[in-house]
């Protein structure tokens, strides 16, 4: 579904110089777009957040400062299924198994268990008791 190499160079580089994350903390926000170039450019217009564009898998990212980064993914199937207006948010949390339990055990649903981001760390997606998606994330660094 989305654990590809370009939210890891994203969360990457969100991880503001290899600080270890907060507990809880919003770490990475990704927003559909049908034209994620034309998007990237409109908030960085608006906001003023930092670009880049890893053209490895042309994914446009932003950092907006002092919080956290993102990045812009194309909407459809062939890219996970991103649709407009559902917007992702990554959460850290040191320990993924035992959130998406409490996800549960509090009427969530996992959609996609924890999955290996290589070299980076380990994310998992569930859906809150009202269907909105929400993202969790574990750097390697939270691990050691």
């Amino acid at each position: 579904m989305l654990g590809d190499s370009r939210i890891s160079i994203s969360l990457a580089l969100n991880t503001k110089g290899g600080m270890k994350m907060s507990q809880h903390s919003i770490v990475h926000i990704e927003i559909p777009a049908t034209d994620p170039a034309a998007a990237s450019k409109f908030y960085a217009d608006l906001f003023d957040w930092k670009l880049q564009v890893d053209p490895t898998f042309n994914y446009h990212m932003f950092q907006a400062d002092p919080g956290p980064g993102g990045g812009f993914v194309q909407v459809g199937e062939a890219t996970g299924g991103y649709k407009l207006g559902e917007v992702l948010i990554y959460v850290s949390t040191d320990d993924i198994d035992a959130t998406l339990a409490r996800v549960e055990a509090l009427g969530g649903k996992t959609l996609q268990p924890k999955t290996e981001i290589p070299q980076t760390g380990w994310f998992a997606i569930f859906a809150d008791p009202a269907g909105n998606r929400i993202a969790l994330y574990t750097s390697t660094m939270q691990q050691s």
